[in-house]
């Protein structure tokens, strides 16, 4: 288990520029996400990190030790692949085996290695099958073991459950949190995928054009983003332009297209001017369909309805734009097409934004 940071670091291939000075600090057994769009930068902190890439300017320490140019070897970290990057004509065992082999150690260690790796992912007596035989779940699995088995102080994965179905995704997310906090280790986890970053994360970090837009633990990400990429890019959003009328006490008064909305500030170290252009995010969950009156009530036309079991998904036609309106176990479904309709939110749910 060790703490890992990043300070300032750059780098760049050809004249793209991937890591634009990034720095972050990742605790000691911390399950951390870097998640973003393709071509954030993501992976090439993590092959950084890996010392898989060398930066062109910064550092990476692990605890206390400068490991910027030290090789990957002698890091005492393990990568998992997207690939599985697992060798066909090796046994389980083998492939498991594969990097103690490497570090010459003896046989009945290895034996005895290859069995407490096994039992760690849950396939307890898989070593002599051949990897064809495997799943696409066991495989990853397979994987998995063989980074743990060289008994690293870092696990590091580079989008691991992308080839995976629906229902494999959503089992390996519990076993690779398992894994990591039962192991004692610090881990690091690269994914675009959302809701995959929300369900395991300890903290995340949310990366745009190889630059951090903010970093924090999944509800800090999702209940009060910094800004309105971190906010479109985690779970689904309604951005409303504004213009900021006053602020009192953290909250913003906002003249929209349709009409004031009251909203409390993201970014704690902003105060938005009086008349500063702005952005309100409101959750589709935020809005409620029912009759209101009050603050922060906007009227429309419902034009769009996704019946979804639990939840009923609608799209309502407003002056402030089409917004997505998530109804939670529903008591009663409307049609397209309705009369008008008030959407209603909490000042709570509103967050208010830098443009």
């Amino acid at each position: 288990m060790e703490s890992i940071r990043a300070e300032s670091v750059v780098k760049s291939f050809g004249t793209t520029r991937a890591l634009d000075g990034i720095s972050v600090a990742i605790g000691s057994g911390e399950l951390f996400f870097l998640l973003g769009a393709s071509g954030c930068g993501k992976t090439t902190l993590l092959r950084c990190i890996a010392g898989l890439e060398t930066p062109d300017n910064g550092s990476i320490f692990f605890g206390d030790r400068d490991v910027t140019n030290i090789p990957p070897h002698k890091r005492e970290a393990a990568m998992v692949f997207q690939s599985y990057a697992l060798w066909p004509h090796l046994t389980v065992g083998q492939n498991i085996a594969f990097g103690l082999e490497e570090r010459k150690i003896s046989k009945p260690e290895i034996k005895r290695r290859v069995g407490e790796a096994l039992e760690m992912v849950r396939l307890p007596g898989y070593g002599g099958r051949s990897i064809d035989q495997m799943s696409g779940g066991e495989q990853q699995r397979v994987s998995l073991a063989r980074a743990l088995v060289v008994k690293p102080k870092c696990l590091l994965l580079d989008e691991p459950l992308s080839n995976l179905d629906a229902r494999l995704r959503v089992e390996m997310r519990r076993e690779i949190r398992r894994i990591v906090k039962e192991n004692g280790l610090t881990g690091i986890y690269v994914t675009h995928d959302q809701e995959e970053a929300l369900s395991m994360a300890d903290r995340m970090a949310v990366l745009s054009h190889g630059k951090i837009g903010q970093t924090g633990t999944p509800e800090e990400i999702y209940r009060s983003p910094h800004n309105s990429h971190v906010a479109g890019f985690i779970g689904e959003t309604n951005l409303i332009t504004g213009t900021a009328l006053e602020t009192h006490g953290g909250f913003t008064l906002a003249k929209t297209a349709a009409g004031p909305i009251i909203g409390r500030v993201g970014d704690p170290g902003w105060t938005p001017a009086n008349e500063e252009e702005l952005c309100l995010s409101i959750r589709p969950e935020a809005w409620r369909l029912r009759p209101q009156e009050g603050d922060n009530v906007v009227s429309g036309n419902i034009v769009e309805r996704s019946y979804l079991g639990q939840r009923i998904q609608y799209w309502v036609s407003t002056e402030a734009g089409r917004q997505q309106v998530v109804e939670m176990n529903p008591h009663s479904i409307h049609a397209p097409g309705d009369a008008v309709i008030n959407l209603h939110c909490r000042h709570e749910d509103v967050v208010i934004l830098k443009p």
